[in-house]
């Protein structure tokens, strides 16, 4: 069963039979969470850094901002019994699409968000693919913790 991931959206589960899957990260990151021992994990796609950008945006759907989604995203998998020391973590995403003079640079500030956010908590991250110019899709098996990220004209790979 696909589970699929918006834009500013995020999805956990704990089924079996459960694939979740985000597609069209450009500049918005993508984080894939899964703790093996549970199997439980999940997908966030978020679309920009900071909250304070627009807050009444950010009550409404905390998963469009990093500061707001990635706390909410971690904890709706501990309410599955995801533990954070056991999860392995995948970023993808932050690429440099529609502004490519860099003016707006939306991908490097989501990823720089991301890693403060990370390094602030001690989160480490298991595997990355982000920046470029490339769109990627990220796909997580909830069953066997597969994941694996589709990049434009490169394919998918396993990560």
């Amino acid at each position: 069963m696909n589970i699929i991931v918006g834009v500013s959206d995020m999805k956990v589960s704990g089924a079996a039979d459960a694939v979740v899957v985000t597609y069209s990260l450009g500049s918005c990151i993508g984080v894939s969470i899964y703790d093996p021992v549970v199997k439980v994990g999940g997908i966030l796609h978020y679309m920009l850094p900071d909250s304070s950008l627009d807050k009444t945006k950010a009550q409404k759907n905390p998963f469009m901002f990093a500061d707001t989604g990635i706390p909410t995203f971690f904890k709706e998998t501990y309410k599955l019994g995801a533990n954070r020391q056991r999860m392995k973590i995948i970023v993808a995403g932050g690429a440099q699409i529609l502004d490519q003079k860099g003016f707006f640079n939306i991908g490097k500030r989501n990823h720089m968000a991301l890693r403060k956010l990370f390094w602030k908590n001690n989160v480490m991250i298991d595997h990355e693919d982000v920046g470029g110019n490339v769109n990627r899709t990220v796909r997580l098996n909830i069953q066997t913790g597969e994941t694996f990220i589709k990049i434009s004209g490169r394919g998918e790979i396993k990560v």
